[in-house]
C-alpha cells in the first residue's frame, strides 16, 4: 500500500506525497485525541486509499504515563472507513524492536487492547503515552504483553480499533481500522518494515472482539497482508447475549457502555432509547461517555437498565429495532482465513462459554482452522495473562511456518496446570519488571 494513496493529482492534498511528521517532543503532558489536532485528518483524505498514512510522530510510551518506556514508538494517523464504508482516520501507535533478527523480515503483531470504553481517554494512542492522564483504562496494564511481543522480536501496531469516536461494539470497522493499521505500519517508511512481513493479530476481550472481526473480514478486505494466525481471547461472540448477562451485576458497567456507544450509529436505539428511559436513565448514558472503564464499572456496579424504562426492559430488548442491532453485532458472519487460537475460559462471569463454543463450531464449520482452548479451571481476568505464554508460543509457530493439525482442537486441561505455563510466566514477570522499572527490553524469544 503506497502512501501516496490515489491522491495524485487532488486539489489540496499535495501534502500527501511527503506526510508530515513529528519529532519527539519532551516534557508536553499529551492531549487527549478529542482535542488533539494531530487527530484530524488533513483535506482531501477521504480520496486516499485506505491504509494511507495521513501523518505521523514520534511518541514516548510510559506505564501508567508515569514510567517511561526506553522504546521506540511512532505513531501513524491513517485513513480507514466506518462500518457503512464512509472514509475516516483513526491512529495506531507501532514500536519496533531495537534488535531484528537478520536475513528475514520482522513479523509484524497487531494487538488490540480492551479499550471498552467511549472516552478518547482510554485510546491506546493517548493511555499508553507518557504524562496521560488515562486511571481507569485496561490498555495501560496491557503495555506488559505488548512488551513480551517486542522482546520476541516482532514489530507491533497498537490500534485505536474503535475509531475517533469510541464506538465499542460496532461491528466491521474494528477490523477495517486493524487491518488499515497494518497496512499504514507497513507502508510507513519511517519504520522499514517488509511488505512481505508476517503479520498475526492478537487481542482478548474487548481486544479480542476486535482481531475476532479482523480475522473474519481480512481474505475480503486485505488480501494482500500475509496474516498467518490471530489469537482470539475471550472475544464476546454474542454481545446480546452478554448485555443480558451483565445487566444488574457488579459489572453493568460494561454493557452500559456499548448501549451509550452503538446509540450513536444505530438511529432506531437512539430513538428508543429516547422513547423508553427517563431523565436518569438518559443522564446515566451520557454520563458513561466520559469516563474509563474501571470507573464506569464502579459507578454501575449492580445496577439495572431496567430500573430506568417505562416498560419491562425484556419486552424492549425484544423489539425488532434492539433485536436488530443485537443480529448486526454478532460475529460469525464469515470465516477466518488465518489459522486461529480461540482462548475461553469455563467459569468466565463476563464472556458465557457457550457463546465462544457456537462461534469456534461455526468457525469450524466453515472451514477454518481452529485450535480452542477451553480452560476448565480459570476465570476471565485471570486467564489473559495465564493464557499469554501459550498465545506467544503458537504466533511463534505461525511466524515460522510450522504446520497445524487439521481439525478443531478443543482442550480442557487448564492452563494453570501446564508447566509451560510457568516456564513462560516467569520470563513475562522478568519483562513486567523491566516495565514498572523503566529498564531496556532486550530481544529475548520465549
Amino acid at each position: 500500500m503506497a502512501e501516496l494513496g490515489n491522491l495524485a493529482g487532488t486539489q489540496g492534498a499535495e501534502w500527501i506525497a511527503r506526510p508530515p511528521h513529528e519529532e519527539l517532543q519532551h516534557k508536553i503532558r499529551p492531549l487527549l485525541p478529542s482535542d488533539d489536532p494531530f487527530y484530524q485528518p488533513p483535506l482531501g483524505f477521504q480520496h486516499a486509499e485506505p491504509g494511507t498514512v495521513l501523518r505521523s510522530r514520534d511518541v514516548e510510551l510510559a506505564f501508567l504515563g508515569l514510567i517511561p518506556q526506553p522504546i521506540k514508538a511512532v505513531q501513524l494517523l491513517y485513513r480507514t472507513m466506518d462500518m457503512n464504508g464512509e472514509p475516516e482516520a483513526t491512529a495506531t501507535t507501532v514500536i519496533v524492536p531495537a534488535e531484528l533478527a537478520p536475513g528475514r523480515p520482522c513479523p509484524v503483531l497487531s494487538y488490540q487492547c480492551a479499550i471498552d470504553a467511549v472516552s478518547s481517554r482510554c485510546f491506546p494512542s493517548y493511555a499508553l503515552r507518557r504524562r496521560a492522564k488515562a486511571l481507569g483504562a485496561i490498555g495501560q496494564f496491557e503495555l506488559f504483553l505488548i512488551a513480551a511481543a517486542v522482546a520476541e522480536g516482532w514489530a507491533v501496531s497498537v490500534p485505536d480499533h474503535e475509531g475517533l469516536r469510541g464506538l465499542w461494539g460496532a461491528p466491521y470497522e474494528p477490523g477495517y481500522r486493524v487491518l488499515d493499521g497494518i497496512r499504514a505500519a507497513l507502508s510507513s517508511e519511517r519504520l522499514g518494515l517488509s511488505a512481505e512481513a508476517p503479520i498475526g493479530l492478537w487481542g482478548y476481550s474487548g481486544g479480542g472482539l476486535a482481531s475476532a472481526w479482523a480475522a473474519e473480514m481480512c481474505a475480503e478486505y486485505a488480501p494482500e497482508l500475509d496474516i498467518v494466525g490471530a489469537v482470539l481471547g475471550s472475544p464476546v461472540g454474542d454481545l446480546g447475549n452478554t448485555f443480558r448477562r451483565l445487566n444488574g451485576s457488579f459489572l453493568s458497567g460494561l454493557p452500559a457502555l456499548v448501549v451509550a456507544a452503538l446509540a450513536h450509529i444505530y438511529p432506531d436505539l437512539d430513538r428508543v432509547i429516547r422513547e423508553h428511559t427517563n431523565e436518569e436513565g438518559r443522564a446515566l448514558l451520557d454520563s458513561l461517555e466520559k469516563m474509563t472503564t474501571v470507573e464506569a464499572v464502579v459507578r454501575m456496579a449492580g445496577k439495572d437498565m431496567g430500573d430506568y424504562l417505562d416498560e419491562p426492559l425484556e419486552q424492549i430488548l425484544s423489539t425488532p429495532e434492539i433485536t436488530h442491532v443485537f443480529d448486526h453485532i454478532k460475529l460469525g458472519a464469515a470465516v477466518p482465513t488465518p489459522p486461529v487460537l480461540i482462548v475461553q475460559a469455563v467459569h468466565d462471569y463476563l464472556i458465557d462459554v457457550h457463546d465462544i463454543d457456537v462461534l469456534a463450531d461455526a468457525y469450524s464449520a466453515g472451514g477454518a482452522r481452529v485450535t480452542y482452548h477451553r480452560d476448565a479451571f480459570n476465570e476471565h481476568m485471570m486467564l489473559h495473562p495465564l493464557s499469554a505464554p501459550m498465545a506467544l508460543r503458537w504466533l511463534t509457530d505461525r511466524f515460522g511456518g510450522r504446520p497445524l493439525t487439521d481439525h478443531l482442537v478443543r482442550t480442557t486441561w487448564p492452563t494453570m496446570f501446564n508447566p509451560m505455563t510457568y516456564v513462560g510466566m516467569a520470563r513475562l514477570m522478568k519483562i513486567a519488571a523491566k516495565v514498572i522499572t523503566g529498564r531496556k527490553i532486550g530481544r529475548r524469544p520465549l
